[in-house]
């Protein structure tokens, strides 16, 4: 599991890597590191939206085209964790299935693992890993669990909102989360009595969004189960791609993710015994979880500095 043999594109290789990324072990992060360079050139549209919106099969139909235009396709799919096995439920999307055999596209299923918002930990690291493998678009799949799934926006350089007709309140359902990161409106399973209503009512609530980078998020109707509308989604996102400015989105999506890292690092420092004991002190209310905060980060900052 070299460097070099991923950007050379062995499958075998990324596959070995894709999984000490995703368990998260030691060697993983040397890699990425290794391989780090060798990024920034695919480009990451995410694709989100409530369970039932036809994800899968929008992804699927995606694929055949983006394929049909000559380019390689990554694809990071996250699905609901295992209780049991703590592994991805739906495994490598049945939905997907027919692209396994293309040596032009690589999917990857992962689990969430008790992560919010949609991703998986370390589904940046796998993004950064297909896209060091040279794949032209990577397609990152959320796990589909309605408003709260509005992680991907940190990630991907455009995402794609998925909607369906006749799922009760549409709008209103989602548009405390999932409304103000959509780049791209897809209107899937357009055939279904409905869609006509709630792109009416996508266009009114846009009407009363306002965006910092003055972006209206265009509405596409799909039947992706037939094919229907994928070329017009890639066109919209493409669109969407060529106004806003590849440095500045990046800068935006490194300064979150750093941040997320940042929080990561210093939480694997603290000691669980030192958490444990402080979370004792508190719902005894012998201490307050303010200065528990505190001293627990005062703890970490003075071991630091007597390293």
């Amino acid at each position: 599991m070299t460097a070099a043999r991923i950007v050379g594109g062995d499958p075998r290789a990324l596959a070995r890597a894709a999984t000490a990324v995703e368990n998260r072990l030691p060697e993983a992060e040397t890699l990425l590191r290794e391989l780090f360079p060798h990024t920034g050139q695919a480009t990451v549209l995410g694709i989100t939206g409530s369970p039932g919106a036809g994800k899968s099969t929008l992804v699927a139909a995606l694929i055949r085209q983006i394929r049909a235009e000559g380019l390689s396709v990554g694809v990071v799919a996250v699905d609901p964790t295992s209780p049991y096995s703590g592994g991805a439920i739906l495994g490598d999307r049945i939905r997907m299935q027919d692209s396994h055999a293309d040596p032009g596209v690589f999917i990857r299923s992962m689990a969430t693992r008790g992560w919010l918002g949609g991703l998986a930990a370390a589904t940046t690291d796998m993004v950064l890993l297909l896209d060091a493998a040279g794949y032209d678009v990577i397609l990152v799949e959320t796990v589909g669990v309605g408003q709260d799934e509005v992680e991907i926006a940190r990630l991907a350089d455009a995402t794609l909102v998925i909607l369906v007709p006749g799922a009760g309140d549409d709008v209103q359902a989602i548009k405390a989360g999932i409304m103000e990161i959509a780049d791209v409106f897809i209107v899937n399973k357009a055939d279904l009595d409905g869609a006509a209503r709630l792109v009416r009512e996508l266009h009114a609530s846009l009407q009363l969004a306002h965006r910092s980078d003055r972006w209206v998020p265009p509405i596409v109707k799909t039947v992706a189960s037939l094919g229907q509308g994928i070329e017009e989604l890639l066109a919209a996102a493409r669109a969407y791609l060529a106004q806003a400015p590849r440095k500045s989105r990046s800068r935006e999506i490194w300064r979150l993710r750093l941040r997320e890292m940042l929080r990561e690092a210093l939480l694997a420092r603290i000691p669980d015994e030192a958490v444990g004991t402080a979370a004792e002190a508190v719902a005894q209310h012998r201490q307050d979880p303010y200065t528990a905060t505190r001293e627990l980060l005062d703890q970490l900052f003075d071991s630091g500095r007597n390293e």
